[in-house]
């Protein structure tokens, strides 16, 4: 398996580079996604919501275990009047309580997920010093007590807990990588959107130097008659149209600076210099074998199966409230009471208490009814809107596919359109200084150049957000033909 932050190194793609001198750092596409996926907020946000996830999974897991809990009640002195009635004559007196009472005990209780039951055991003891003319004091001792308590008929929450949150946690999971994969996807948005404002600069520098060097040809070739005034003015204007363009290009440039190293969370006087590669890999798509890893390793799948057992899970609960509600509970232990410690705990008295409790609604008004209805209702409306959202889901497969195909293609035409442009452009600049291309001519070539080279970069850029969507949607990376997994047990632990 393949973590999702198993990308080449700094070291591995010329960490000398990130650290060359004045502030600048070379950086690759890679370079850009593993700093993402190791520094930025948005990755520290995505481990920090599994981390909440994880606990509250641990908390379940507890809850499922036996719970030993030890209590006390120290030093608790009463010296007070209290109101009790004579039981021979029935008169109210008030009587003086001098005493104090201490009591400890130890108790160990389990949740019964498959029946929602409680079982405990617990043992205690409990000493009462009473105060006055004469000093007496007794023990009360429960070596061991056990009592279980048994719901009827009633909703069992941890029966439905113990199905829904191991999907829960595992929701969770597949939702960090899935995180962790809109972070590529933000880094490569942010790392071609620097190197277009790079490359349109670039290009604005570049254009404005030509068009300088051919407006000082253009105002020798008038001298001679072999242009206009109206071109020369045209190359003029052209000429002012460039340097504006520098100045816009210069500020788009530092926006995109800002919103990468921003991203990155690199240093304020960091300045990037994005390393475009041009290599594009043939990558051969099966809808077929992409749509199953969508289904198998994505969220979405996954959501909606706890969105049906949650749909049933209220069912049950609605069901459960609507009739007879009943309760066993049984305790059995031993106890003993003396004056003496040792004697307490002597000739143990058996005790036993057993009941059940219930209640029956006789008329409701069919409130209990309409709940199940409601319920169920709702359930149905689930399972539409499931076979919906996959309908929905595997066209959005198919497209994403598609376009990903088709865009191969898309940047090998452009590139081919780039390098046909600049061969043009070269050449109706030879032409220019000859004496042989109009003005007009020129800043066609000129203008086509600029346009073919804009859309080079686009298509790279479009080509690679597309594979990260489809890496996002899978969670599958198609280069090294691995599932994309994360190491959590070493983010737990972190």
């Amino acid at each position: 398996m393949i973590s999702a932050q198993q990308l080449p190194t700094l070291e591995s793609q010329g960490q000398g580079a990130w650290r060359t001198t004045e502030g600048v750092a070379h950086l690759t596409l890679d370079d850009a996604i593993f700093t993402a996926q190791n520094q930025s907020i948005a990755a520290m946000t995505a481990k920090y919501t599994f981390l909440s996830s994880y606990w509250s999974y641990r908390s379940h897991k507890a809850s499922l275990l036996p719970s030993l809990n030890l209590t006390g009640n120290l030093l608790s002195f009463d010296r007070s009047l209290s109101l009790i009635q004579d039981y021979d004559t029935g008169d109210l007196r008030y009587f003086e309580n001098y005493n104090m009472q201490n009591q400890i005990g130890l108790s160990l209780r389990q949740n019964i997920a498959l029946t929602g039951g409680t079982l405990s055991v617990y043992s205690s003891l409990n000493r009462l010093d009473q105060f006055g003319s004469i000093d007496r004091k007794s023990y009360y001792s429960q070596p061991i007590t056990l009592s279980y308590t048994q719901p009827l008929f009633a909703y069992n929450s941890l029966k439905w807990a113990k199905k829904i949150e191991p999907k829960e946690y595992e929701l969770a999971k597949r939702h960090y990588i899935e995180a962790m994969e809109d972070v590529t996807a933000r880094a490569v948005s942010y790392f071609f959107s620097l190197a277009l404002s790079e490359a349109n600069h670039r290009k604005a520098q570049k254009n404005y130097e030509n068009t300088k060097s051919l407006y000082a040809i253009a105002e020798q070739r008038l001298k001679i008659g072999s242009i206009s005034k109206d071109e020369l003015l045209q190359l003029e204007l052209r000429m002012l149209n460039d340097s504006l363009s520098i100045n816009n290009t210069a500020l788009s440039l530092r926006e995109q600076q800002m919103r990468l190293t921003s991203f990155l969370r690199l240093k304020e006087n960091t300045t990037v210099e994005p390393i475009i590669n041009e290599e594009i890999p043939v990558i051969a798509l099966d809808y077929e074998m992409v749509l199953s890893k969508a289904l198998s390793n994505s969220s979405f799948e996954l959501e909606n199966e706890i969105s049906l057992l949650n749909a049933e899970a209220s069912i049950a609960q609605a069901k459960a409230n609507r009739g007879a509600s009943a309760s066993f509970n049984a305790r059995f232990g031993l106890s003993q009471t003396a004056s003496e410690l040792g004697a307490a705990y002597a000739n143990l008295l058996d005790q036993e208490v057993v009941g059940l409790q219930f209640s029956v609604p006789i008329f409701d008004w069919g409130m209990g009814k309409g709940r199940v209805k409601m319920a169920k209702a709702r359930a149905e409306m689930t399972r539409s809107q499931i076979e919906q959202a996959e309908i929905d889901y595997r066209h959005e497969v198919y497209t994403l596919l598609e376009q990903f195909t088709n865009q191969r293609n898309q940047c090998e035409v452009s590139r081919r359109a780039q390098a046909i442009a600049l061969d043009r452009y070269a050449i109706a600049m030879d032409n220019f200084r000859r004496g042989t291309l109009s003005v007009t001519e020129m800043n066609t070539a000129q203008s086509e150049k600029d346009s073919a080279e804009q859309t080079y970069i686009s298509s790279l850029a479009t080509f690679w957000n597309y594979y990260y969507q489809l890496r996002r949607l899978t969670l599958y990376d198609f280069m090294t033909k691995i599932d994309i997994e994360a190491e959590f047990e070493r983010i737990i632990k972190e």
